[in-house]
């Protein structure tokens, strides 16, 4: 049977699944329910293996790393993000990679307008200060009415903007690639990117990190936007400089912002961001719904088998 790896699976949600039992019957599968403490440690893992299941991205499936698993096929990423693999190393070496689009993009767009209405309301603020025996009864930002402008529009974008244009707001998206037959689809307009970002009252995160998109949301990029601004980022952290998002908090030259996504994972306790009161913040869990984990674990596991079965699904690289 071909030998499946999964080096990664911690926090689980893989282990002892009804999709992991299935795919037990298609191959010999490890599964390591501890983070590797090194990359050399995460090699070791890896060997022999001809299918990798990628859980985490705090795995990185470098170069070196990827010349030395030999075997190695194919790499599954449990998620949309790719930006932690060395894609075009794999291309060379012949290692497919593949991934899991959509299994989470209700839960993520569920999660990414929960943090948007929470920071508008100020929610995290007003229940400290009733914590504190304090009835302070501070303004607040009604997002009906107002412009959600969306960076990227892929399966999570397209489901939050419906559930934005349900709640009364008007949706502007950018994208890499626009398409006037998704934006009639949609009910929503693409726009330029420096419009979006100056007429935007909430600007939310939704594309894919890569070189092309890494710091997008940059110093000069902040200065565009309007002081009464909020920004969510429920995608990655690489997307935005994080220095001048800081900086644009503690300013003025931003109202808010909703983070899902840290340059360190997990946060530590002296970073910057935990100081700011107008900053809403949660641990990297936007998809960690029983739903979402249960379609993402079913979409990985049909990954793998159809390529043992000789079909690839999926694919991210060439």
């Amino acid at each position: 049977m071909a030998r499946v790896v999964v080096p990664d699976d911690f926090p689980s949600i893989l282990s002892g699944t009804e999709a992991l039992r299935q795919l037990r019957q298609y191959a010999e599968v490890t599964v390591h329910t501890e983070k590797a403490s090194s990359p050399e440690e995460l090699i070791q893992r890896l060997q022999g293996a001809e299918v990798v299941v990628n859980i985490r991205a705090y795995s990185k499936f470098t170069k070196p790393l990827l010349r030395a698993c030999p075997d190695l096929k194919l790499i599954v990423v449990l998620g949309v993000g790719t930006d932690n693999i060395d894609l075009p190393a794999a291309s060379r070496l012949g290692i497919h990679v593949s991934n899991t689009p959509g299994y989470s993009a209700v839960a993520v767009a569920e999660h990414t307008l929960a943090l948007m209405l929470a920071a508008a309301r100020e929610i995290p603020q007003h229940e400290q200060e009733l914590r504190h025996g304090r009835w302070t009864r501070m303004p607040m930002t009604q997002l009906y009415g107002k412009t959600l402008g969306l960076v990227g529009f892929g399966n999570i974008g397209r489901q939050l903007a419906s559930l934005a244009k349900g709640m009364g707001m008007k949706v502007w998206a950018w994208t890499l690639h626009p398409s006037i037959e998704r934006a009639k689809e949609s009910g929503i307009q693409f726009v330029e990117f420096d419009r979006l970002l100056s007429e935007s009252d909430v600007i939310s995160i939704h594309i894919r990190a890569s070189e092309k998109t890494r710091a997008l949301i940059d110093r000069q990029a902040l200065k565009k936007v309007k002081p009464s601004c909020i920004l969510v980022n429920t995608a990655r952290a690489s997307i935005v400089e994080t220095a001048a998002l800081i900086e644009g908090l503690r300013t003025g030259k931003l109202a808010a912002a909703a983070l899902d996504v840290y340059d360190q994972e997990p946060l530590p306790p002296t970073d910057p961001l935990l100081s700011l009161t107008n900053v809403v913040l949660s641990p990297h869990n936007a998809g960690m719904t029983p739903e979402a984990v249960e379609r993402g674990n079913e979409m990985v596991v049909e990954n793998v088998i159809a390529f043992l079965q000789g079909r690839l699904i999926n694919p991210v690289n060439d």
